[in-house]
């Protein structure tokens, strides 16, 4: 029988286990009944997407479970940070959610927020740990005095905010927009005397700046409302009209939207700006089935080429839908009122992708229908029209695309 001393140790020894095994108990099980909880009340979400029977998940599993406890001792703060896990197979509705197509999917929420890209560096607790720390840094850059807003990037979107005290609430949700957009806006933020002349006394301003050398932008929401100051951010940030370039090509194929491109000269910013000006103007409504990018048409000249053109038939418009490029007919008729809201409906419906391959559909207008009843084809007749299917050029931005093959997909072929 052991003597009071050692069990008194035993039971502090068994006492030590405990807090251990509470502590470091590996990634945290996400589920229906926790996950909206758990990245609704934390700032940052790892979350390993796997399942049991993916040899690459199962090869994974220990390794973020390490990392689950190396990032929990780094950063012990509640509602800091959380690794979690979920198996696709049970839940299989989160994983629909998140549009997983391979097992193990790593994906970071930031303040419940999917980001644009899944992790694809080193698979180690070491690299994980430093992808959170630099995730977790702080993204607000504060001033000391008014000059260094002159100082930025000149190009640079920006949002400043100025504010009478850096422990006020607006500042606090300031921030976690901030985190959020962190990859598409510089933020800077000022206190007290040093922005005193830039807001009114008692009161804290929140602006953009498209780029140093344009007016402000003033927030005119309610900056106690997350949604409204979210919305309002992300609208600026994240343009209507982008540009697509080497560097995020991947982030913006990941979005999964098809593309509507203006292909135009370097130098030619006119075009640029036209187009801009269309898409505001009568295709605003349209943003969440299409991606309005412009492309740079001499580093582009690989899908140039493909469409059978070239740098002196620039500036033109094609869509990208990742499996096929369709070329705006005639560049000029794209600025005449519905023409270009016609050709996107046209890729939604499905006619673009059936008159590439079997010629045009048959005529079905009023006007058709008025016309002499001789020139009017048969449906045997306009069969026959269609039966020669025609090749469409390929999509080339899908391959600047993450692979999908890197691990096991969902039909359970291992890679």
């Amino acid at each position: 029988m052991p003597n009071s001393s050692q069990f008194q140790l035993i039971l502090s020894l068994l006492t030590l286990l405990l807090q251990f095994t509470q502590s470091h108990g590996g990634a945290l099980q996400l589920d229906k009944g926790n996950f909206d909880s758990i990245i609704g009340n934390n700032e940052l979400v790892f979350i390993n997407f796997y399942a049991d029977w993916c040899r690459f998940s199962n090869i994974l599993a220990p390794t973020w479970d390490e990392t689950a406890d190396k990032v929990r001792d780094l950063f012990p703060d509640e509602g800091r940070v959380v690794v979690g896990k979920v198996d696709c197979d049970s839940e299989s509705s989160i994983a629909s959610r998140f549009h997983i197509t391979k097992y193990p999917t790593l994906k970071l929420l930031r303040n419940g927020q999917a980001t644009k890209r899944e992790y694809r560096g080193q698979r180690s607790a070491d690299a994980f740990a430093s992808y959170i720390k630099e995730q977790l840094r702080d993204p607000i850059k504060i001033l000391q005095n008014l000059d260094e807003i002159n100082e930025l990037e000149e190009t640079k979107r920006t949002v400043i905010g100025y504010f009478e005290r850096q422990d006020s609430p607006e500042f606090e949700l300031f921030r976690k927009i901030a985190v959020n957009l962190k990859d598409d806006c510089q933020f800077l933020a000022g206190f007290g005397d040093t922005v005193r002349s830039m807001h009114p006394p008692g009161e804290s301003i929140v602006a953009f700046k498209a780029s140093i050398t344009k007016e402000d932008d003033a927030f005119t929401g309610s900056l106690s409302s997350y949604d409204e100051l979210s919305i309002w951010a992300t609208e600026r940030c994240i343009p209507l009209v982008r540009e697509i370039t080497f560097q995020n090509a991947e982030e913006l194929t990941e979005e999964g939207l098809p593309f509507l491109i203006l292909f135009h000269d370097p130098e030619d910013t006119e075009s640029v700006k036209k187009y801009t000006t269309l898409v505001h103007s009568e295709l605003a409504d349209q943003k969440q089935n299409i991606n309005f990018l412009t492309a740079d048409g001499i580093q582009f000249a690989h899908p140039l080429h493909h469409l059978g053109k070239s740098k002196k038939d620039l500036p033109l418009i094609a869509i990208d839908s990742f499996r096929h490029m369709y070329l705006f007919p005639d560049y000029k008729d794209a600025y005449v009122e519905g023409k270009l809201k016609a050709f996107l409906q046209d890729l939604y419906s499905g006619k673009l992708h059936r008159e590439f391959h079997y010629g045009p559909d048959p005529e079905t207008t009023s006007e058709a229908a008025q016309q002499d009843e001789n020139e009017i084809p048969s449906p045997t007749e306009a069969i026959k029209k269609r039966e020669k299917p025609t090749t469409p050029p390929e999509s080339t931005f899908k391959k600047l695309a993450p692979s999908k093959n890197r691990y096991t997909l969902l039909e359970k072929d291992e890679l």
